[in-house]
């Protein structure tokens, strides 16, 4: 068992460190440039070219049933689902086969409705029970794979 980190815009790096070592997991970190990460044989940086979707594609053949990807990027997080692994979203909530296809229309038409002008800025900022959660989601999905044992 993995942990893939869409790591360019992650807000919870530090978080996913902590549950990795105490479950003594190997953590990929995944971007377009150069990121600081600790210091530990299981923790890997994995720099991409910065070519669009680089990253994605890397996770995306490389994941698998008993890993779990970390990603705000919701095609990643279908692509993810469809290989078998857990996905989580930054803010804790967990992307799921029933829930993906909501989530993919509703990324649609946000896009729509900025490229129209109608919605401007990001998402808000994250918030401590954001990070609770998220580190909440993460522990499930890690005791959620083991119970289930290797695929």
């Amino acid at each position: 068992m993995s942990i893939y980190v869409d790591a360019d815009a992650c807000p919870v790096k530090a978080e996913i460190y902590r549950v990795a070592e105490r479950y003594q997991l190997k953590v990929f970190v995944v971007s377009n440039s150069y990121l600081n990460v600790p210091r530990d044989p299981r923790i890997e940086r994995v720099v991409v070219s910065d070519s669009f979707d680089a990253a994605d594609h890397w996770i995306a053949e490389r994941v698998g049933p008993d890993d779990v990807v970390v990603t705000a990027d919701i095609p990643l997080a279908d692509r993810c689902l469809k290989a078998g692994a857990a996905v989580i979203g930054n803010t804790g909530v967990a992307f799921t086969t029933a829930s993906i296809g909501m989530a993919m229309a509703n990324r649609e038409l946000l896009s729509n409705l900025r490229a129209m002008g109608e919605v401007m800025g990001g998402p808000r900022p994250m918030a401590q029970r954001d990070r609770s959660r998220f580190l909440s989601a993460l522990d499930e999905a890690i005791q959620r794979i083991r119970r289930r044992g290797p695929k």
